[in-house]
């Protein structure tokens, strides 16, 4: 039984290797490129819009004002980042209805490159937000006594996104696929349900634990983060 994605090999040449959570990861971002490419190509500034760019903007501004409620003043900055953070871990469970798909974030590999991200966008808003200084002298706060122990917040809460993604989707992979050698095909299939509902729970705990992060990087000096371009006003 394969305990990940990783152990499927799909080419091979020397030390090169294309597994199979490689190629589903890629996969999976083409589609979500591709879709929404196609998705956003007819929208209209109009005051009459179709049904589908309605449903697009009630999703859009749901997301923004979760963002909100984590504590960043300005949504839209962070929107692109936490949005596609969220879409591609819902994403990678809602195809696991494919047969032969499995999900990447299945793959310790997959969930540790997602940490690193977060690891690398919050000092990037948090600098943005309170200049160089301020956010290294956020490492010192409140006494230069806790700054070892901020450097080891910051690893070990990266290597805790990870770790929980992955064990919260293997886990769930892995029940399927014992269920499945086991059990009739009524109980997978409700399982199935089951995991689908899991993997939207935790890309929403990933994304607005990401954004708890970046909120607590952007405080301080700029407690409302970096301002926002304006946007222009539309003519009806």
């Amino acid at each position: 039984m394969r305990l990940s994605a990783d152990q499927m090999i799909l080419w091979q040449y020397g030390f090169i290797k294309i597994n199979g959570t490689i190629a589903f990861t890629w996969g999976l971002m083409a589609v979500l490129a591709v879709g929404s490419k196609r998705i956003t190509r007819h929208l209209s500034t109009d005051l009459q819009r179709s049904r589908w760019q309605n449903l697009l903007e009630i999703i859009v501004t749901g997301i923004m004002q979760q963002i909100e409620d984590v504590g960043l003043r300005s949504p839209e900055i962070y929107l692109g980042f936490l949005g596609t953070l969220f879409l591609f871990v819902a994403s990678a469970s809602i195809c696991t209805i494919i047969p032969g798909y499995e999900p990447p974030t299945g793959s310790l590999s997959t969930t540790a490159a997602l940490a690193l991200c977060v690891f690398v966008v919050v000092p990037f808003f948090g600098i943005k937000a309170q200049g160089l200084g301020g956010y290294l002298r956020s490492y010192a706060e409140p006494t230069i006594i806790m700054l070892p122990f901020n450097i080891i917040s910051e690893l070990s809460r990266t290597l805790a996104l990870a770790v929980r993604l992955f064990g919260n989707m293997m886990s769930g992979t892995m029940i399927l696929a014992i269920l499945l050698t086991i059990t009739p095909f009524i109980f997978p299939i409700a399982m199935s349900a089951l995991g689908l509902l899991t993997g939207m729970v935790q890309a929403y705990i990933f994304s607005i634990l990401a954004g708890v992060y970046i909120a607590a990087a952007t405080r301080g000096h700029n407690t409302r983060g970096p301002k926002a371009k304006p946007i222009p006003a539309v003519q009806p």
